[in-house]
Order: structure tokens, then sequence, then C-alpha cells
């Protein structure tokens, strides 16, 4: 090997072959280990239709931050990977591809050709995202990659579901759920995305069957739905109906008659009090219709087009039916008005096609005793979320949770394990495929529908271990430590592992959920195709390198918040990266045959060493905090600054003198320093930046192992130097000082001064003993240390610190000709100004005209004027007479 890094850095000459040679180390593997501590993290499956985004960049990278730094903490740290089958995604996929390339549908080629299609298309592409994330550096147990359809997460399925039923919390029933007309299947709650949108109120008369003049106005946003009515509820303390209850009113256009009922669900401050119900296309009429029995009519088929209910409107659109419904209320006078009015309008996640709630025969899981666990949990502490307020959402989610609606209508995922006896009807749940009877039937078919994909996933963390079987892996790497997910699928995901979790293993799958916001554009606006701000972190990689996409993701954020993508914020991470490399570089250059060891140098200390080693100290302690604390945006900030700050921009720049002097036991013990810094600032750094610091680690003299095995820093109360630090940050604090009286007195940073520097008790120690950094880094040629008053020029410009005052003389400071030639063209300026100002003050007509403030300010801009004038004039004949 070289004995120094290449000149330039360019991270496409190592970060594959960095990648490589962790695998073949088997650097990411953990195995069973009684001697270690486990740390398990599972990755949130991405979806194998997925194609890597600024979202996966960010998830990922904060479990591989997590993960390394464990590591090097010594625990045994699993990360396990996979992805998810994706039913809805997937089946659109393949069924799209079975369209463009042969003209027919899924039900043209049979579920058995379809599924061979899909695994087919599963192993060509569904690897994708996996290959892609491997880019990011994780550091993921690669030999444990599972697939939620592969044989063990399959056998984890059945017998969950069967367990379920067994206990009663599994149940088949004909219930209202939400319809997605374009993926033709059910979706759960939390697979319905509510948004607010304007729409209309359209008030409809509904006649009284005894008296067809008197008639009901009912209000509704869905006009259509109307076909499906079976009663309208009035409040029962409504006293402008109260004389209506029990009798009838004739559906318009349908001519079919609806009871009255009284229920408390009807708002007697909500349109006009009276609400049609509709059982079986809405969730809250549902309930009304069981509550007093009313029939269940269901007006639409699952692709949205009406049925034979909706009479001369069969098989057209729903939209289009309102449309012509609405024309035909009106013309035989049954539409009273229409306002506009703002509502929640529900769509599918996937396709965002708007839902239609429907009644429809399906599973579900009964919820009110898994979601009593889940919460017990949250609230006995047993889980925590970081940031804690989501841990509000978490449970106002679980304390109003409805049973699960889990089949779906679809092929690809996991069939239901329940079969249908053809001859006696009975249902039979089973692990195996049954064979016979109890009733002696041998004909059997099993459910056509597949399971929700959540429904596999909720088992991930104990499945991808080896649940149901009593595994040693379950056993030693459960339950998981973090789980890191964003805030948008706690309710899809988070919340489905905790109750699965405690049902079956009889614990949290997690003590903490790190939850994550958005990666949105530098506007703050959500990536997305439509609005065209996407950004392919590949792309990023390959222009910068994973490490600046990874610690530009780190730098500043905080739990719970959204960051924003900035090319700026980018190009300063790949700014660091350099930085540390050309940091490195003059490091290794200067290095010249074997390091001296710990107890040869630390007898020979200067007071810049031990500054050094006690700020690496201090920082790797802070650092840690941060980390156990989850704060890593934090953590990557105070890393940043050390590495830019304090040891490239001082601790370098203070040592170079003694690298190219004469004495060569003092160049060994700057040597020492330097690496053994720089070595515990790569720990510190690797878990955000693995490439380049694997990279420079190697080229480091003393190196027997890889930097991803080595040891995380750990406080040293024998490297803390409290004088030492307080001497040379005093010392900063001066060369700050004195440069900023440069730039005050624009001076050239090349030009040599004299200084006059006033200091007590240990500032006048301190500086004494520093002189040498202040001569050297503030380019001073000599310093006059005193604690007498009168020894102060009186022409001089100063900067306080502290008990520290720093005098520079003017002379020193100033060229008084070039100053002179400056100042008198800045009178010429302000001569002219004040002369247009003067101009327009005695101009009666503005004076008249503008409004007073005008006036004022013009005014005021005329004294400002004036004191300037006076003041560059007395400073400019000061300068006359200092010329002679």
């Amino acid at each position: 090997m070289e004995k120094n890094l290449p000149k330039n850095y360019n991270p496409k000459e190592f970060e594959e072959h960095i990648y490589q040679m962790w695998e073949e180390n088997n650097c990411f593997r953990a195995v069973v280990d009684s001697d270690k501590t486990p740390f398990t993290i599972v990755m949130p499956p991405p979806n194998i239709t997925g194609q890597l985004h600024m979202g996966h960049a960010l998830d990922q990278t904060l479990q591989d931050v997590l993960t390394r730094w464990k590591r090097m903490q010594g625990y045994n740290a699993l990360w396990i990977p996979g992805s998810d089958h994706a039913s809805i995604a997937t089946e659109v996929k393949v069924a799209e591809k079975i369209r463009n390339e042969e003209g027919k549908t899924k039900d043209e080629i049979g579920r058995e050709e379809f599924l061979k299609r899909a695994w087919e298309w599963k192993n060509t592409f569904g690897g994708r995202i996996i290959e892609q994330i491997r880019k990011l550096g994780n550091s993921c147990d690669w030999e444990r990659e599972r697939f939620t359809m592969d044989e063990g997460c399959s056998k984890a399925v059945t017998e969950f579901f069967v367990k379920l039923y067994e206990k009663g919390l599994i149940y088949k029933g004909n219930r209202l759920i939400n319809w997605c007309p374009s993926c033709a299947t059910s979706l759960s709650d939390a697979e319905v995305e509510h948004e607010d949108k304007t729409g209309k109120y359209y008030f409809v008369k509904y006649p009284l069957v005894d008296n067809p003049e008197e008639c009901l106005s009912i209000a509704t946003t869905r006009p259509e739905t109307m076909f499906g009515d079976s009663g309208i509820a009035v409040n029962p303390k409504d006293k402008r109906y109260q004389h209506l209850i029990g009798k009838k009113v004739l559906l318009p256009i349908a001519n079919r008659e609806l009871i009255i009922v009284a229920d408390e669900y009807a708002d007697m401050e909500k349109g006009t009090g009276a609400v049609k119900i509709t059982p079986a296309h809405d969730p809250n009429d549902f309930l009304v219709g069981e509550r007093h029995n009313l029939e269940q009519i269901i007006c639409m088929n699952e692709d949205a087009t009406m049925n034979e209910y909706a009479g001369k409107y069969n098989g057209m659109n729903r939209y289009e039916c309102r449309k012509l419904l609405l024309q035909e209320l009106e013309d035989k006078g049954y539409l009273q008005k229409v306002e506009d009015t703002a509502h929640s309008v529900g769509a599918c996640y996937r396709c965002n096609t708007v839902i239609e709630p429907m009644l429809s025969e399906q599973w579900f899981v009964k919820m009110e005793e898994l979601a009593e666990a889940a919460v017990k949990v949250a609230k006995n502490c047993e889980l925590q979320h970081v940031p804690d307020r989501f841990e509000k959402i978490y449970l106002h989610w679980l304390e109003n949770i409805k049973d699960w609606c889990i089949s779906r209508q679809l092929w690809w995922g996991h069939r239901i394990p329940a079969y249908y006896c053809q001859d006696c009807g009975e249902i039979i749940v089973s692990r195996e495929v049954p064979k016979i009877c109890k009733c002696g039937g041998t004909e059997l078919t099993q459910d056509e529908d597949v399971l929700d994909t959540w429904f596999s996933s909720a088992l991930w963390p104990f499945s991808t271990l080896g649940w149901p079987d009593d595994t040693k892996d379950l056993e030693y790497f459960y339950p998981t430590d973090v789980l890191v997910t964003g805030y948008d699928i706690i309710f899809f995901w988070v919340v489905r592992m905790v109750f699965s979790a405690i049902e079956v293993m009889d614990e949290v799958p997690f003590k903490y959920v790190y939850v994550h916001g958005l990666v949105r554009d530098a506007d703050g606006r959500k990536m997305s195709k439509s609005l065209g701000n996407g950004i392919d972190p590949l792309e990023i990689i390959d222009q910068f390198g994973a490490d600046a996409l990874r610690f530009m993701l780190m730098t500043g954020i905080t739990p719970g918040n959204d960051i924003r993508f900035k090319a700026d914020k980018l190009e300063g991470s790949r700014n660091f990266a350099n930085k540390l490399w050309n940091a490195s570089r003059f490091v290794l250059m200067n290095i010249e045959g074997p390091l001296i060891n710990k107890g040869q140098a630390e007898s020979s200390y200067q007071d810049e060493d031990k500054w050094i080693l006690s700020r690496i100290n201090s920082v790797s302690k802070e650092v840690t905090v941060n980390m156990d604390k989850f704060e890593l945006g934090m953590a990557a900030q105070k890393t940043y600054d050390f590495i830019w700050n304090e040891y490239c921009d001082w601790y370098i720049e203070m040592v170079k003198a003694r690298l190219y002097g004469e004495d060569n036991e003092d160049k060994d013990v700057a040597r020492y320093v330097l690496i053994k810094v720089l070595k515990d600032m790569l720990k510190l750094l690797h878990p955000f930046m693995p490439f380049i610091t694997e990279e420079i680690w190697g080229y480091l003299p003393g190196n027997n192992t890889m930097l991803i095995k080595e040891s995380w820093p750990s406080y040293d109360e024998n490297l803390s130097f409290e004088e030492e630090v307080e001497k040379i940050e005093l010392i900063m604090e001066v060369i700050r000082g004195i440069r900023n009286i440069r730039a005050e007195a624009d001076t050239l940073p090349s030009k040599k001064l004299n200084a006059v520097i006033s200091a007590d008790g240990n500032g006048y120690d301190y500086i004494y003993s520093g002189e040498r950094h202040i001569k050297s880094l503030a380019n001073i040629s000599e310093i006059t240390l005193t604690n007498d008053k009168n020894q102060i020029p009186e022409d001089a410009m100063s900067a306080v610190i502290k008990n520290v005052e720093i005098f520079i003389p003017l002379d020193e400071l100033i060229d008084y000709k070039v100053e002179l030639e400056r100042l008198k063209k800045e009178e010429s300026r302000l001569q002219k100004e004040l002369e247009r100002v003067e101009m327009k003050l005695l101009n009666e007509s503005f004076i008249s005209k503008a409004p007073q403030n005008v006036v004022d300010g013009e005014t005021e801009k005329k004294h400002k004027y004036q004191d300037m004038m006076e003041k560059v004039s007395e400073r400019i004949e000061v300068i006359k007479r200092k010329i002679g």
C-alpha cells in the first residue's frame, strides 16, 4: 500500500471496494454469542416494486448509524434486511405487464399462471431496491435477508391467523368496509388517506307518504347513494321532527318508502337535522341501520358503477350518475338548493382513487382486546416513542380503533388459510390443507382472498428470527432494540407490530420507536413525481459519494421533524469530506518512521497537545450522550465542528512549526498526538461517513484491523487537562481578536504587525506561554505583554477578551496616504448626498404633498449625513497631521 492517500478525494475510487472488503470479511455478520449483549434492528422492508428515494436514504442511514455505533461499542449488532411483497402494488405491476405484452387480463390467464408470472417478476425486479440500498453503505447481515412471502414468513402468517381464529379474534362477517374501485379490493382504515376538499351540499326534498305536500329536506354530499337509502333519522330531542317519528317518506325518483326513525346520530345543528340512512354505503349509517333493523341495500357495483337499484342509471359511473340524477331531481322539483361545503374525502393510499364505503363479506380481526394491550405497554413506558409526542398519536389511534379488515380481493399475497366444505358449508381454518370435513365431505375449496400486506409485516420483528419455531436466534436477538420509521406509517405498521408481538411473544417487539420526518425539497414541499421535485439518491451518490449524502441527511436532523434537501448543504458535506481527506494527507505526509508510544509521548506534551487530547476526550463523551438520546443530528454536528474547527483549523496550524523544526523528539510527540486524535475522530465519524473513514484508516500507521471492527472512544479521566484547555482557548480568542482588528482596519493578513497586550493573573501567564502561537497564527512581529496601562498606545484599535485587552497601534494598521484618499472620496460622496437631501427639504411642493413620515425620513437622513460628514472631516484632519 502507498504511504499516503491520493492527492484528490474521489469516493468512486474506493467506496465499492470498501463495501466488498467489509462483506468478504463478514463485518456485518451477527451470530448468537452468549458473551456479548445483542443489539437488534429490523429494517422496515421496502416494497419490491420500489425504487430508492430520499425517504429510504434517510431511514436507512439512521439505522446504519445506530448499528455501526453499537457494533463499535462492543454489542453483537444485528441489522436484519428484507423486502415486502406489497400485494396491491405488485399485482398492479404484474397485471400491467401482462396487459401490455400479451393483451390479456389476469382473469384470462388464471390465478395459477398469474402467480407464476408474479414470482418471475419478483425474481427479476424484486431485488433491485436491495441492491440500491447497499450503495448507501448499509451494514446489514445480508445472509439473513428475508422476504415477507418466503417460506418462514409464510409459515408465521398462517400460524398467527390460526391462533387468532382459534382464540375468537378473527371472524368473517358482512360489514361495511373501505372499497377501492380501481384496485378492486377492500382497504383497512389505515390505508385510506383523508383530505379536506371543497364540495357541494345538495338539499333534496323527500315527500311524506301520507301528505305529499309536506317534505323533509335532506342534505347530502353523495346524492347517487340515495338509491341505497332505507330510512331517515331525526334526533329524538328535535322538536321540529318529533311528530314525524314512525311515519314514512317517499324516496324521490325510486318511489320507495322509507321509515323515519329517532336516533341521536342525527345532529340537530348540521344541515336540516334530518339525515338519510344508507347502511350499505356509510359507516355511521351502517350502525344506525343495525340499531333500527333497516335494510342494507347495495346500490353500486365493485367498479363504482350503479346497479339495478339505481333504475335507469344502472351501469353508469357514480359521478356520471350524480350529474344526471341532480338534473332529474331539479327538473322534477326535488332539488331544493345547493350549498358549498368542505368535507373529508377518503382516497386509496396506493392509487388515490376515492374509496367507496361498501357492505361486503370480509375477514376481520377483533381489535378491542389487542388494542388494550398495545395501549398498556405505552402507558407503562415498556414502549417509548422518540420524540414522545408521537405517543399521543399512537394512543389516540388505538383508543379509537375499529375492527381490522384483513382480507383483500387479490391473488398476490398470503392466501387466507380458510377452507369451505361444498357439502355442508363448514368453514375450516387450518395450518395444513385439510383433506376431509367433519361431515365426511372431501370437496373443500380455499378462500379466494389474500391477507392485508400489513398482516405479514406486523410479524416482521419475530418472524425474521424464526418464529413460530423456538430458534436460538429468537431467544437471543429478540426483542429487538429500536425501530426506525417515518411518522407516516405509525398506524400502518408500528401499532400492528406492537399488538401482534404482545399477543404471540408476550412482550413488546422493541423498546424504542425512533420516528423521523420526511425529506422535503428546498422550499419545504413534499417530493413527488407530479411536482417534478424528486431527487434520485443514486445520482447524488454518483456525483458526491455516499458519505456526503449520508452526512447531509444526518446533520441538522431532529427526531420527528421533516428535513429539507438543500444543494448547498450537500456541497458542504462534500467539502467537509474533502477537508478531512486533505488534513489526513497532511498528517501522513509528516509521518517518518515508526510512531513513539503513549508512554514516551505523554511526558513531553505541549499545551496544544493536552488541549486537543482533552477536547477529543470531551467531545467523545458528549457525542456518546447524544447518541444514547437518539440526538444523532447533534452528535454529527459536534463531530463536524471538532474536526473542522479544532483539529484542522487550529491544532494542525499550531503544530506545523514543530513538524518543520529541528527538535526531533518534539516532532515525534506532535506526530503521535496528530495520529492519536485523528484515529479517535475517524471512530466518531465512522457511523455517519463509513467509507471515507475506513479508507483513511487503512493508511494510518499501527492499524491491524478495519475501522468497522474498532472500539468506540471512551472517556478517559487522565486526558482531562482543564488548565491547558483554558490556556489554549484564551490564546485562540486573542488570535481571533487580532484577526478581527485586521479585518475592521482592512489590513492585509500578510502584513506584519506589532501588538500590545494587557493582561493580569493567569491571563498574563497564558499569553506569555502561548506567544509563539499568537505570532505565528496572527502574523505578529513583536508582542509587548504588560499589565501597566501607561504602556498602552493612545492611537490604537483594540479588542477585549475576558481579562485581556489587545491593542494594535494605528500606525501599524493603516497606510495614511491610502486612507486619506479613501476618506476624501467618502467626503465627496457625503457632500453630494447632503446637497440632494437639502434640496428636497427646500422644495415647498415636496414638503406640502409628501406624507409626513416621508418628510421626517428625509430630515433624519440630513442629520445622519451631517454627523457622518463631521466625523470624516475630523478624521481627515487627524491623518493630515500624521502625514505632516
